[in-house]
């Protein structure tokens, strides 16, 4: 497609739907310009195994936490849990967490207790805290506005495909909106709309993987090398072509992860 580099910003390489094909994933992501991966623990017993994947592949980054549909299911993390976690060079943001009230609106009262946790957990280490939001849009403004305020922290909303009033929310703290598959969906005009109205350099992109895969594989497995699809929709978004919007994306994902920048590790 091009040279320019881009970055799968959230997937996740130890779901069993890789474990055939891991190493080969990986280098397809290469292959596809694709240079860095984030994969997200989302349940923090599978912690070890998430952190040897990172480990074992210059190219992939890790972060963890308890991701909402689980929190009812997982013990409740600590500050202290997370904050250890974050000592690991390759660690670089808490989370996958938040509210998702779509399936599991029963467990709300744990996963808002949840939530809290892994703020606190951001503002200590002032790593980037990861957010997944779904049908819960005024209880998820409300705390990441309330706990902001009360110590500032930096924060992507993963997979953003919820309202107008929420990513004006996020925006609004400095907050980031991550482009999935979903926006480069055919029927996904308002959610593009949304990503229209932000400024470029709160954009980052990612695939989800193995969920969400953008045209022309939807329905199919998803994998990092994918991303490139949801970044050629983005720069069509944006009015700007594919290099320049890499280029946009890279920089905003170097700002927000700091520990994944590699120019600054080599630096």
């Amino acid at each position: 497609m091009t040279n320019a580099l881009i970055t799968d910003s959230h997937c996740h390489l130890d779901f069993p739907d890789f474990d055939e094909t891991r190493p080969q994933v990986i280098q397809n992501a290469l292959d596809a310009g694709v240079h860095r991966m984030v994969t997200i623990c989302t349940r923090l017993k599978n912690e070890p195994q998430v952190r040897v994947i990172a480990e074992a592949h210059d190219p992939v980054f890790y972060a963890a936490g308890t991701h909402p549909m689980s929190a009812a299911e997982e013990p409740l993390a600590t500050v202290d849990q997370l904050v250890a976690l974050s000592q690991h060079p390759k660690f670089v943001g808490i989370g996958e967490t938040g509210l998702d009230y779509h399936y599991t609106a029963d467990s709300k009262d744990i996963q808002k207790q949840s939530l809290k946790i892994h703020i606190e957990a951001a503002q200590t280490t002032g790593l980037p805290l990861i957010i997944h939001a779904r049908d819960a849009d005024d209880d998820m403004a409300r705390i990441l506005t309330d706990m902001h305020r009360a110590q500032p922290f930096s924060c992507v909303m993963h997979c953003f495909s919820s309202s107008p009033e929420l990513g004006r929310a996020a925006l609004d703290l400095g907050f980031y909106l991550s482009m999935s598959g979903i926006a480069a969906f055919p029927k996904s005009k308002d959610l593009r709309a949304i990503f229209a109205d932000a400024p470029l350099d709160r954009i980052l992109v990612e695939t989800d993987s193995p969920y969400l895969a953008p045209p022309p594989y939807r329905g199919k497995r998803n994998e990092p090398a994918y991303v490139a699809h949801t970044a050629k929709v983005g720069a069509e978004v944006f009015g700007v072509s594919y290099e320049e919007f890499a280029q946009a994306t890279e920089a905003n994902f170097d700002r927000l992860f700091p520990k994944a920048n590699l120019k600054q590790a080599a630096a």
